[in-house]
């Protein structure tokens, strides 16, 4: 196990404030991009966006950036991986048609009932 050192704490301490704004930015981004259209093109920017917060999150708080480069292919891989069952999952559900069940009936028209004859009165 390799021990991290602390080369320059108010350099780290930097670094570590900096990737807070920019999660914090990436955020709002994520939540402004929610309120958007754009067709199928919304999972695919929210997707981007969390796979950027998650390489930060890896590399400055996980330490990564400064570990050995195997950590950090073994880091990407798995986001290839996961990027991979993601799309194909996504291709699948949109290659099906109508998605209700086979045996579901129409539902039935109900004809109205006549308004009943108003009461006359004498």
């Amino acid at each position: 196990m390799s021990e991290h050192t602390h080369s320059n704490p108010k350099r780290e301490l930097v670094s570590y404030a900096a990737t807070l704004v920019t999660l914090l930015i990436l955020t709002f981004i994520t939540v402004g991009a929610s309120y958007l259209d754009f067709g199928t093109g919304n999972i695919v920017i929210a997707l981007a966006i969390a796979t950027v917060k998650a390489s930060l999150v890896g590399l400055i708080f996980m330490h990564l950036l400064h570990d050995k480069p195997i950590d950090g292919l073994i880091l990407i891989a798995g986001f290839l991986l996961l990027s991979l069952f993601l799309g194909i999952c996504y291709i699948d559900f949109d290659s099906r048609g109508n998605l209700e069940p086979a045996n579901m009936k129409a539902p039935v028209a109900v004809p109205a009932k006549p308004a009943a004859a108003p009461i006359k009165s004498e």
